[in-house]
């Protein structure tokens, strides 16, 4: 077994992707090439008689075939050793009590530097369970360490895995990644594929009913969201804002905001159409392109340098959210920050925090 793992992990390290970062806001193009069209369609069943993945599963329900971007994976049985890889997936099965042996290390929105998100570590310790393996993933996907744990399953439906890597994990267990394309996996589908692939679907819908109540509950207490447009900009260095990132509607980030009442502005709608990037720049030339966005937020503290930077430049200063302050800056690497990425653990965590300093720029909107 150990040359097995040796032989996996040196085949694919040379072109394994920093995936972590890319899932707080890397690129725009990180992971442009890893979607394939052979699992366009759908279908009721798979070909070997199995459960498929469209449409409703009862729980412990196997075998089961989930169709996705890189192909399909068949899960003859219900697993009993889960790892996750990636941004988020391990969120799944411990909201559903069931705890993975092995999960990525965080490493973004890590308060104390254990590798484990706050909403992670209360999880764990409201089950009483101990921090599974963490998975190193700075240098990518550690194959090695994945292998060494012996799964059942590996889940990675919101990853930026290439054709590769899921090849190369397919060799270890049956492995479910993204249905349409890298880091573009809303957080329902995140729950109902993962949950699905663990034999827990009718659990997984319960949850995401409870977590669309929470929200509907925290959102009507800030009725001046309502109808106002937002953009999410990607991590700007504030030495150099002579190009704006800004992350599209195919990013998980962006479609949050239809969950809190806002809306998508036409103008970053239409630069997201025609492409699966969740991440594009303008040139701060085009700021004018965002004229219709009444709210901008993004990763920086209001209070910090990159805010102060761009209330001063000539460019970008002219943008009309910027110009009347409607503006929004997460504060640097924190849990909070974190969790505008909105997963199944992170959302009750920070919901009324993120939701009442949107309504605060709101309040600007005029």
């Amino acid at each position: 077994m150990r040359s097995i793992r040796l032989r996996l992990f040196t085949a694919a390290a040379a072109t394994a992707a920093l995936l972590t970062v890319a899932a707080c806001g890397g690129s725009s193009s990180d992971g442009d090439d890893a979607k394939t069209d052979d699992t366009k369609g759908s279908a009721s069943a798979g070909t070997d008689g199995s459960a498929s993945s469209d449409g409703p599963v009862a729980d412990g329900t196997f075998p089961i075939t989930i169709k996705h971007a890189l192909g399909k994976t068949t899960i003859k049985k219900k697993p009993e050793r889960v790892a996750t890889v990636n941004w988020a997936n391990h969120e799944v099965p411990l909201a559903l009590g069931v705890v993975p042996v092995g999960m990525a290390k965080a490493d973004f929105g890590d308060d104390d530097g254990d590798g484990v998100l706050p909403w992670v570590e209360k999880k764990l310790d409201d089950l009483g369970a101990k921090t599974p393996v963490l998975f190193d993933e700075n240098d990518g996907i550690d194959f090695e360490a994945v292998a060494d744990t012996q799964p059942d399953v590996i889940l990675a439906t919101y990853s930026g895995m290439t054709k590769q890597d899921y090849e190369t994990l397919s060799e270890i267990a049956p492995v479910v990644v993204y249905p349409d394309a890298p880091w573009a996996t809303p957080w329902r589908e995140i729950i109902r594929s993962n949950s699905k692939a663990i034999g827990l679907a009718g659990k997984g819908e319960a949850m995401i009913k409870d977590l669309e109540g929470q929200i509907a509950r925290t959102v009507n207490k800030y009725p001046q969201l309502k109808g106002k447009s937002a953009m999410f900009m990607t991590h700007i260095d504030p030495g150099d804002v002579s190009e704006v990132g800004f992350y599209t509607a195919n990013d998980t980030r962006t479609l949050f905001f239809e969950d809190l009442g806002l809306k998508i502005p036409d103008s970053v709608a239409k630069a997201s159409k025609g492409t699966d990037k969740f991440a594009l720049t303008r040139s701060a030339e085009q700021i004018d392109e965002f004229n219709d966005v009444d709210i901008v937020t993004g990763y920086g503290d209001d209070k910090g340098t990159l805010a102060r930077t761009l209330r001063k430049d000539p460019l970008v200063s002219k943008l009309p959210a910027i110009k009347r302050d409607s503006m929004y800056l997460l504060p640097g690497t924190s849990p909070l920050a974190t969790a505008a990425n909105p997963t199944p653990l992170s959302i009750s965590w920070v919901l009324e925090d993120y939701v009442a300093a949107l309504a605060k720029a709101a309040d600007k909107v005029t």
